[in-house]
């Protein structure tokens, strides 16, 4: 029950944190591409979230849930570090 929940909370989040790098260095046409764009990007991220929530939680969970939750919270924020990082400045924009 917590994986798709937090896989949801991550997806968010790094769409949020993406859409503000992309307001600042102004990227992109128009609000409307950059929400398409946004939703894709935050859907993909949620399931690779979700997926690695449940792994660790089914998994480590069993034996030491602490343990579980904190590493499903690091690569948690990891990847959401790592979307971000990619995602940023997409074909070599580069923000001034």
């Amino acid at each position: 029950m917590v994986a798709p929940a937090a896989g949801v909370g991550t997806g968010v989040l790094g769409s949020v944190l993406l859409a503000a790098a992309w307001r600042a260095c102004d990227i992109g046409v128009n609000g409307a591409a950059n929400g398409l764009a946004l939703v894709l990007y935050g859907a993909l991220l949620a399931i690779a979230a979700a997926v690695w929530w449940g792994v660790l939680i089914g998994f480590a969970g069993r034996r030491n849930p602490t343990v579980a939750l904190l590493g499903a919270t690091a690569g948690a924020a990891a990847m959401v570090w790592l979307f971000v990082a990619l995602l940023q400045v997409p074909a070599g924009y580069r923000c001034r």
